[in-house]
């Protein structure tokens, strides 16, 4: 099944789900990408597919600001560019070895890609606050669209969040259509990192509840 894939920003990880030197696959209206942050802590989201063979880079490896294939360990650079081939060390590897990336920035405690402006459109980051401290909370994965969690929660601001009551506090939701019948909702906390582990976990157990009533909505 296809889907509308409206321009945009989208959340598509909490940050705090992807640690240095790590990488982790997604999807985002069916494409697969992989979402990755460097030793130094700057974050990556490209299409996950090698383009040697295929393979999904989030299946691979990260070393400083490189991310490498795990079937033949081609390496990759922050920009995407292919910069070294193992079994070729020696080789001068062509600028036309690279793989598709996307604009991408870090708000509000997730990890957001902006998907099908133009190349030379701007690159305007969502307008999340940075300013506000948030604790992470946990992402849901449903099987559910996304417009049916978009409505069960209520219209999003302009920074692409929707804030909701969960068990009688104030959080944050991000929509990601993950495909055309799942969908994600990335969920942080407006209160310092040091909030009581307690207080977390009691919202992190409401969550449950809210995927389950969501998926058992009518379509």
């Amino acid at each position: 099944m296809t889907m509308d894939e409206p321009d945009g920003w989208y959340a598509v990880a909490l940050g705090a789900d992807i640690e240095p030197s790590t990488s982790a696959g997604t999807r985002l209206f069916g494409h697969e990408l992989v979402v990755w942050r460097d030793a130094a802590g700057a974050v990556h989201v490209w299409e996950d597919r090698c383009p040697h063979r295929g393979m999904r880079l989030s299946f691979g490896f990260v070393r400083g600001d490189h991310i490498a294939c795990l079937y033949h360990g081609w390496r990759y650079d922050a920009a995407g560019q292919c910069r070294f081939i193992p079994a070729h060390p020696d080789l001068d590897v062509s600028p036309m070895i690279r793989t598709r990336t996307y604009p991408c920035r870090e708000r509000a405690g997730l990890i957001w890609v902006r998907w099908g402006a133009p190349a030379d459109a701007p690159e305007t980051a969502p307008d999340a606050a940075e300013a506000v401290p948030v604790s992470p909370l946990r992402s849901l994965y449903l099987d559910a669209p996304a417009a049916r969690l978009a409505v069960a929660l209520g219209g999003a601001g302009s920074d692409g969040l929707t804030r909701i009551d969960l068990d009688g506090a104030s959080v944050l939701v991000a929509v990601q259509p993950l495909a055309a019948e799942a969908s994600a909702a990335h969920i942080v906390v407006p209160v310092p990192p040091d909030a009581p582990a307690a207080d977390l976990a009691r919202l992190a157990a409401a969550c449950v509840a809210l995927r389950r009533s969501i998926e058992g909505a009518a379509p």
